[in-house]
């Protein structure tokens, strides 16, 4: 279950990511790959292999990976508009990999984690470049296109996952939210679309932040004392929530005259 959970399941949702954003908007896709498409399945994995308490620790841990999550947002939002999308890519995870490294000797619970969490994705918002418009309406997309992104994703997460027999929950955590399916979409974007198309899929990666947030916490304090089934299900439902009603406010906000916005 846990192969079919590694080379199936992360893959196949980040080809449904891909496929929303060529529907709605790159940045439709941004949001999508900063949910727990990919984390979900690895803290699914460590709980499975390594045990409930294991999980517990790594999915509290993984709340600081959301802050290299952010990180590697803005990293790679600005250094696209200068780089392709290797250098791009290898510059922004190398410093995001040295960020949870420094992240994962830190002692934050779950709550604060998420407070580090909230703000850090505020911030995020304001510091990245200008949102151009999405451009990509008439783009025809290369047969290879899908597949390449899911092959990706399952190299990626399997080089991921087989950490968690190596290092402690902290380390594991924190690399659980490692991008993956933001590094996939985001150089996939860029090498087609150019620096707006990476542009505008990190735009949503804040955007997902918060239902990412949620998610590892309810994970983190609830796995031990109802076990992974039911806590993995309370949290996914908590995410698509947060992630709804979300969706609905900054909907309604964008549908309001700006004079009649509340500061």
């Amino acid at each position: 279950m846990t192969i079919a959970l590694k080379l199936l399941l992360a893959p196949a949702l980040v080809v449904a990511s891909s496929l929303a954003g060529r529907r709605w908007g790159q940045q439709v896709s941004g949001m999508l790959v900063a949910l727990p498409i990919v984390a979900g399945p690895i803290l699914l994995i460590t709980c499975l292999e390594q045990g409930a308490r294991f999980g517990s620790r790594a999915a509290a841990a993984a709340l600081l990976g959301l802050v290299s999550l952010a990180w590697f947002a803005l990293a790679y939002a600005w250094l696209s508009r200068r780089l392709g999308w290797m250098p791009t890519l290898l510059i922004a995870w190398a410093s995001c990999l040295l960020l949870d490294l420094a992240l994962s000797r830190l002692p934050l619970g779950p709550r604060r984690g998420l407070a580090v969490v909230l703000v850090v994705g505020w911030a995020v918002t304001r510091l990245l470049p200008a949102d151009p418009p999405d451009a990509d309406g008439g783009v025809v997309w290369p047969w290879w296109d899908l597949p390449a992104r899911a092959a990706a994703t399952a190299v990626l997460v399997l080089a991921v996952t087989a950490a968690a027999t190596a290092v402690g929950p902290g380390l594991t955590g924190v690399l659980a939210p490692f991008p993956i399916a933001t590094s996939v979409v985001a150089a996939f974007a860029h090498a087609q679309l150019g620096a707006a198309g990476a542009v505008r899929v990190l735009h949503g990666v804040p955007r997902g932040l918060l239902g990412f947030s949620v998610f590892c916490f309810l994970v983190a304090v609830l796995v031990v004392p109802l076990g992974t089934g039911a806590a993995f299900v309370i949290a996914l439902v908590a995410t698509l929530v947060v992630q709804l009603v979300r969706g609905a406010a900054t909907a309604r906000r964008a549908a309001e005259p700006v004079g009649a916005r509340t500061p």
